[in-house]
């Protein structure tokens, strides 16, 4: 049957989950100056530990601290701050990608096995995306799988119909079935990171040798980042590369 358009999906939405909340330690107190957020001020009381420079003797604001760090490169202290963002509208061949990148990383990722995904989306490719032509062809090939999928469940369903127990029937036809589903089609992951990490990721997927895909997706990551904690990320910045799509280049590399 025919793909509604609405199953077409073209951009990547990005959810913020859980961000750092800091409490002062009475008995250590930090002169704090200007203007920051709990992650930042988490990390400049663990690089202020460090040194017993609570006193702030160099009368830096916590971003002007942070920005110190990164030039030093001593970034272990970005660690402590912890981001959850819930992505949605990507493909499972972008999230192959993702979760290649494990140091500081949590990944809670949709199941094909569980969900039904007879109504499943899939996501355009973005070097098929403003081509007629192209467009039309690569949906047409995941409206044939989405249909060979339905097909292949109602059939496993019957082949099975011997198993008592209902869901572990379902299971067992979904499991079987998603091996004809595409690449492009969508999934949801919940990803936990450290300020680090998240640095590390964006940086390497930013990049104009990124795949597109995850290219765009760490483009709207970075400014949905560079909005909650400026300290830790103010430092890329984003230009339209060569091929005509997003980029973006950081100022110091490997924190």
């Amino acid at each position: 049957m025919p793909l509604a358009e609405s199953a077409i999906l073209r951009a990547p939405r990005v959810t913020v989950l859980s961000r750092p909340a800091f409490t002062d330690a009475e008995h250590l107190p930090v002169q704090w100056m200007g203007e920051s957020t709990d992650g930042e001020r988490l990390a400049e009381f663990a690089g202020r530990l460090c040194y017993m420079s609570q006193r702030n003797p160099a009368n830096r604001s916590t971003r002007e601290y942070l920005g110190n760090i990164k030039k030093q490169g001593h970034g272990s202290v970005l660690e402590h701050a912890n981001y959850s963002l819930l992505f949605e509208g990507i493909s499972r061949s972008l999230t192959h990608e993702l979760v290649r990148h494990r140091a500081g990383f949590a990944y809670s990722q949709l199941s094909q096995r569980y969900v039904d995904e007879s109504d499943a989306c899939f996501v355009m490719p973005p070097a098929i995306m403003g081509d007629a032509a192209l467009e039309a062809a690569w949906t047409a090939q995941v409206t044939a799988a989405l249909d060979s999928y339905v097909a292949l469940v109602d059939q496993l369903m019957d082949r099975y119909s011997w198993v008592d127990d209902k869901v572990h029937r379902r299971k067992m036809a979904r499991e079987a079935a998603r091996g004809v589903l595409p690449n492009s089609t969508e999934t949801k992951i919940v990803v936990t990171g450290n300020a680090r990490a998240w640095r590390t990721m964006l940086e390497l997927r930013s990049s104009e040798g990124a795949e597109f895909e995850i290219r765009r997706l760490a483009i709207a990551v970075l400014h949905v980042m560079q909005a909650e904690a400026p300290a830790f990320f103010d430092d890329f910045s984003v230009y339209m590369a060569a091929d005509r799509a997003e980029a973006a280049r950081v100022e110091y590399h490997k924190v």
